[in-house]
C-alpha cells in the first residue's frame, strides 16, 4: 500500500461514523430479520380462520418465508461480494419492507404468504453484515462485533416472541405486519446513514445457472424438512422433493466445480475447517430451534394434562425470552474469549453447554424455574457457538468470499432450524393423547424431542473438535 493511498484509508476512517454506530446498526437489521421467523408464531393456530384457508394451506405462511430465506443467503452473499455489501443489506430490507406491506394490505392466503416470503430474504443481512464488520472494524473490535451480529440470528426470535404474542391478543393480526415494515424502515434508515460503503468487491458475474440451481436443489430439500410431516414423511410428494433436490444439488456441485466464476466456491467451502463448522451449524441450528418448538408448548399446555403449566403465551413468551437477552449480553465477553482462547474452543464451549441444558431438562422438568434455567443455558451455548462460527470461518477463506460464505454457514443453521421445526412438530404430533377432546402432547413425547436435540447437540460437539486448530499454509496464505 502507497502513502497515498494510506492516508486516503485513514481519511475514510476519520469521516465515517464511530464502530459503536455502525455495529449497532448492523445488528439492528439482524434482529429484524431473524423477527421474521417468529412474526406469526402466536397467530399460526388461528391462521385457517384468518385466512379462510384449510391447515394445509395456512402452513405455506411459515413454509414460504423458510424456503425464501435458504435460497436468498447464499446469493444475497455473492451478490454483495460482487457488487458491495451495503447495497444489497439495503435491498433486503427493502423487501421486508416491501412484503410487510403486502401482508399487511392482505386478506387472503395469497397475498400473506407473497409477503412472508419477500420478508424471508431479509435472513440474508446476518452474514453480509458480518462480512462488513470484518471489512471495516479495526481488529480489537471484531471479535465482539461479529459475536453480537451472529447471536441476532437466535436473539430476534427470542425477544420478539412476547412483542408479537401481545400485539397478536391486543390488536388486529395485520398490524404485527404493519409494525414488521416500521421495524425495517427504521433498518433502511440506519443502514443507509450510519454504515460505510464498502470497497472491497470481487469483480466478475454472477452466475445466473448456478443461483437457479441452487434455488431449485434448495427447495425440494426444505419441501421436504417443512412439509414432510404433513404430506407424511413416505408419501409420493415427499419422496419426490427430497430425491429431487439430493439429484438436483448434486448436479449443481458437479457444474460449480467447473464454472470459471462460480456462485459457491466449493473447494473453498470443503475446506476442513469450513466444512466442519458448516455440518455442526446444523446441529446447532436443530438444538436453538427445538427449544422454541418445544419450550413453549410445554409450558402452555393445560394443567390438566398432566404435563404442561397451564402459562398463557405471552407468559410463556417472556419465559422464553431471557435466552435472548443472555445471547446480546454474552456478545462483548464471546469476542474476548474468541480472542484469548481461539474460536474452536469456543465453540466446543457452546455446543457442551447445549449438551448440558437439554440433560437437565431430562431430570428436571417439574417446574416452570427448570424450563426457564434449560432455555438460559441454551442461550448460553448458542451465543459462544454462534460467535465462534463466522470466525473459524472468516479465517479460513479469502476476504473477497467472506460474504459468500457466512451466507453458506447461515445457509446451514437455517436447515437445522427448519429440522427441527419439523421433527418436533412431527414428534408432539404423533405422541399425543386427547384430553377433554383435545389431543395434546405427552410427557413422553417431549422426553423424545430432548433426546433428538441432545443427539444434534453431541454431534456438533464432535464436529467441533474436529475443526482443525489452525489454518493450513494454503488457507493462510488465502486469506490475506
Amino acid at each position: 500500500m502507497t502513502v497515498s493511498d494510506e492516508q486516503r484509508r485513514r481519511r475514510r476512517l476519520s469521516r465515517r461514523a464511530p464502530d459503536g454506530a455502525v455495529v449497532a446498526a448492523l445488528a439492528y437489521t439482524g434482529l429484524c430479520s431473524a423477527f421474521m421467523f417468529t412474526l406469526v408464531v402466536p397467530l399460526q393456530a388461528n391462521l385457517p380462520l384468518l385466512l379462510d384457508a384449510p391447515r394445509e394451506d395456512t402452513a405455506w405462511v411459515v413454509t414460504s418465508t423458510l424456503l425464501v430465506s435458504a435460497v436468498a443467503t447464499p446469493i444475497s452473499g455473492r451478490l454483495g461480494d460482487m457488487y458491495g455489501k451495503k447495497r444489497v443489506v439495503l435491498a433486503l430490507i427493502a423487501a421486508l419492507v416491501v412484503g410487510s406491506v403486502v401482508a399487511a394490505l392482505s386478506s387472503g392466503l395469497l397475498g400473506v404468504v407473497t409477503g412472508r416470503a419477500l420478508q424471508g430474504a431479509a435472513m440474508g443481512v446476518i452474514p453480509l453484515g458480518i462480512a462488513i464488520m470484518r471489512d471495516v472494524l479495526r481488529p480489537e473490535r471484531l471479535g465482539s462485533a461479529v459475536a453480537l451480529m451472529s447471536a441476532t440470528m437466535g436473539v430476534g426470535g427470542a425477544a420478539g416472541m412476547p412483542l408479537a404474542a401481545f400485539v397478536a391478543q391486543n390488536a388486529d393480526w395485520h398490524a404485527l405486519f404493519w409494525m414488521s415494515a416500521g421495524l425495517g424502515v427504521l433498518g433502511i434508515a440506519a443502514v443507509g446513514l450510519i454504515v460505510p460503503s464498502d470497497t472491497l468487491r470481487t469483480p466478475g458475474r454472477l452466475d445466473v445457472l448456478g443461483a437457479f440451481g441452487l434455488a431449485a436443489g434448495l427447495t425440494g430439500i426444505m419441501l421436504f424438512i417443512s412439509r414432510g410431516a404433513d404430506w407424511g414423511w413416505s408419501s409420493p410428494a415427499a419422496l419426490a422433493s427430497v430425491a429431487g433436490g439430493v439429484l438436483i444439488l448434486l448436479l449443481w456441485s458437479f457444474y460449480q466445480l467447473r464454472v470459471t466464476d462460480p456462485l459457491v466456491d466449493l473447494r473453498i467451502a470443503a475446506r476442513p475447517a469450513v466444512l466442519f463448522t458448516n455440518l455442526a451449524a446444523i446441529g446447532m441450528g436443530f438444538a436453538m430451534f427445538a427449544s422454541n418448538v418445544t419450550f413453549p408448548q410445554l409450558l402452555e399446555l393445560p394443567e390438566g394434562t398432566g404435563v404442561g403449566f397451564g402459562l398463557t403465551m405471552i407468559q410463556a413468551a417472556l419465559c422464553i425470552m431471557p435466552a435472548g437477552l443472555i445471547m446480546m449480553l454474552l456478545a462483548p465477553l464471546s469476542g474476548w474469549l474468541e480472542r484469548v482462547f481461539g474460536p474452536r474452543l469456543l465453540f466446543t464451549v457452546g455446543t457442551v453447554s447445549v449438551v448440558v441444558a437439554y440433560v437437565f431438562v431430562l431430570l428436571w422438568s417439574s417446574e416452570v424455574w427448570h424450563i426457564v434455567a434449560a432455555n438460559a443455558t441454551i442461550g448460553v451455548g448458542i451465543a459462544f457457538s454462534f460467535a465462534a462460527m463466522p470466525m473459524i470461518i472468516m479465517r479460513a477463506v479469502p476476504a473477497n468470499r467472506t460474504g459468500v460464505s457466512n451466507g453458506l454457514n447461515a445457509l446451514f443453521r437455517s436447515i437445522g432450524s427448519s429440522s427441527a421445526s419439523a421433527v418436533m412438530g412431527g414428534v408432539l404430533a404423533a405422541m399425543s393423547r386427547t384430553v377433554d377432546g383435545v389431543p395434546h402432547p405427552t410427557a413422553e413425547a417431549f422426553t423424545v424431542c430432548f433426546w433428538i436435540a441432545i443427539s444434534a447437540a453431541v454431534a456438533a460437539t464432535v464436529l467441533s473438535i474436529a475443526i482443525p486448530r489452525g489454518p493450513s499454509p494454503e488457507e493462510r496464505s488465502a486469506v490475506r
